[in-house]
């Protein structure tokens, strides 16, 4: 079996297992976030998806953040920090920060690596680093950010040739919506 297929594989049925914690809302979802990182960072890399591949080491801080946010939240409520809504305030914040990402990351691949698909690359990071950073304050748009990222990603990763993982972000498609639908009626309780 080819390297390629082994490593989506790994990265599809942790990826699996992530989503589904997200979506319990469950802090053990950090604990898989930091190996999920090493799989897919290798996989994006053969498969010449730079950022994708240097994001894993943001997703690797990130969830150590988000760790220690969920765990160090007031324990008045039983399951933690509350889910809530986006703050109208961080909108605007949240979009300057995803365009300057997208464009300093774009940047980055067109004069630095060979990359074929700078343009969506960037797109797929820059929101992914704006929606791992709102899940972090168990904000429920942050369904909605990832729905467009695996949207966008399942076209991307069927034509970079790994196919497995296109199916997982197509699964990660659906299950975000359930995953917004949940979060919804959890916030409003």
């Amino acid at each position: 079996m080819d390297t390629k297929l082994l490593l989506q594989i790994a990265g599809a049925a942790l990826g699996v297992l992530y989503l589904w914690l997200e979506y319990r809302a469950d802090i053990r979802l950090w604990i898989v976030g930091l190996v999920m990182p090493v799989v897919h960072g290798a996989l994006y890399y053969k498969a010449g998806l730079y950022a994708d591949c240097s994001m894993q080491v943001y997703y690797v801080l990130a969830g150590l953040y988000g760790w220690a946010v969920w765990h160090n939240a007031p324990r008045k409520q039983q399951q933690g920090l509350r889910i809530g809504h986006t703050p109208w305030r961080a909108v605007p914040v949240l979009a300057a920060v995803y365009a300057a990402l997208h464009a300093a990351i774009y940047w980055l691949l067109t004069g630095f690596t060979n990359s074929t698909v700078p343009f969506w690359d960037s797109l797929t990071t820059a929101l992914c680093i704006v929606a791992y950073w709102m899940l972090s304050r168990k904000w429920l748009e942050q369904w909605l950010v990832w729905l467009a990222v695996d949207m966008v990603t399942v076209g991307l990763y069927l034509y970079k040739g790994i196919p497995v993982t296109a199916g997982l972000y197509a699964l990660y498609s659906a299950l975000a919506i359930a995953g917004y639908v949940r979060w919804r009626r959890l916030a409003a309780d």
